[in-house]
């Protein structure tokens, strides 16, 4: 078995390569051609923790994994990341375990593609200003992501600590970024053609008022108590998700941002227009205007880690990355 750690798989991970495998990997589940049975997990309600299991297959790409994750938000504040989580990868013909991975890495690269591959497909082909809401990680997977789709101009961070965004947004202008640091959500979100929300907030931090015509949303924070969006964001919206059956169903496999409204009966089923993966296929339109508003609302999907995982662990193969172990 084949031991790769975070530092192999972000040595490994090749960023656009990534963002090609995701929009297969959905393309596969909105087709039928993937397999990946709803997310089981423990509940450790003392942390508003908990330890999810993520099993997947992805025949076209030859991907058999299941992630561990634990989500822990109270982590936000400390030295761990909020996600944690190792990958272990099967072989699709024998069901031989054949790598153990870490997952975490993988965890925040393979969001930040869902993000930038619905940025791609959805977001105005000119936009121009992206507003990073959050710092931690998937804010860093995010900011380097989703520029890979659109040549932006500005890249605006805004978090709950101003001192967080401003080192964010330093090491981003490192890395050859147009990064500034700005006072607040609102001040980040106003004129931004793209926002990317990746926070654990109990409270919205994208507000319907602060988004001009034609702006692509992407929403991938959770927290069990919470929400990214407010109801008129998701109301007004055209929605997308990576599964209809995982977007809707309750916390903590479905998404707040989307039950809370459905519930109340501010929208139906029905208001989710499409899945991913059918935007990748072509059987569902993306926005009909420039001015229409869209929202990617993540979940974070089995098949995605396993795409990921299988490029990890091709490509470790082929330059002799990591390091064998017997079981």
């Amino acid at each position: 078995m084949l031991v790769l750690s975070r530092a192999d798989v972000e040595a490994l991970l090749e960023p656009l390569e990534l963002i090609d495998a995701v929009a297969t990997a959905m393309r596969d589940l909105s087709e039928g051609r993937a397999s990946m049975p709803s997310r089981l997990a423990a509940l450790v309600p003392e942390r508003d923790g908990l330890l999810a299991a993520m099993p997947g297959y992805v025949r076209s790409l030859g991907a058999l994994a299941v992630k561990l994750v634990t989500l822990f938000p109270l982590n936000a504040d400390g030295p761990l990341p909020t996600h944690q989580a190792l990958l272990a990868v099967f072989d699709p013909e024998t069901g031989e375990p054949v790598a153990i991975m870490d997952g975490s890495a993988i965890t925040a690269l393979r969001t930040g593609a869902g993000s930038a591959l619905s940025t791609r497909l959805l977001a105005r082909a000119n936009a121009r200003v992206l507003a990073i809401v959050g710092t931690g990680v998937q804010a860093r997977a995010h900011a380097r992501a989703v520029t890979l789709v659109r040549d932006f101009a500005e890249l605006r961070v805004t978090g709950r600590d101003e001192g967080k965004a401003e080192r964010l947004a330093a090491e981003l202008r490192a890395d050859g970024l147009p990064a500034r640091a700005a006072p607040s959500y609102a001040d980040a979100i106003r004129g931004a053609d793209v926002v990317c929300a990746t926070t654990h907030s109990l409270e919205p931090v994208v507000r319907r008022e602060w988004l001009a015509p034609g702006t692509h949303v992407t929403s991938v924070g959770y927290n069990p108590k919470g929400r990214e969006l407010d109801d008129a964001t998701v109301v007004d919206a055209l929605v997308v998700v990576e599964s209809r059956d995982t977007a809707l169903a309750p916390v903590p496999a479905g998404a707040n941002d989307l039950t809370e409204p459905l519930r109340d009966g501010l929208i139906g089923p029905g208001h989710i227009h499409a899945e991913i993966g059918e935007l990748v296929a072509g059987t569902r339109p993306g926005r009909s205007s420039s001015e229409q508003i869209t929202l990617y609302k993540s979940v974070g999907v089995a098949v995605q880690d396993a795409a990921a995982a299988a490029l990890v662990l091709d490509r470790a193969r082929a330059v002799g990355a990591g390091t064998a172990v017997e079981l």
